[in-house]
């Protein structure tokens, strides 16, 4: 079974999330020829104080 693991920033609605899952299912599955049922997608979401890029935390941007 193929699993996914997406890490973002906070902020997005469920309706994006939602949207991000079907869709990502539908590529996964018709590219490695599964059923969509076993897409296994985790959606990790990241307060912006918990992320840096250059040395500056996301939230300070």
């Amino acid at each position: 079974m193929p699993i996914v693991t997406i890490d973002l920033l906070e902020g997005r609605t469920v309706q994006q999330k939602r949207e991000l899952a079907e869709k990502i299912t539908a590529i996964i599955s018709e590219v490695a020829e599964v059923k969509p049922e076993v897409v296994w997608i985790k959606i990790n979401e990241m307060k912006k104080e918990n992320f840096s890029t250059g040395g500056t935390l996301k939230i300070d941007v």
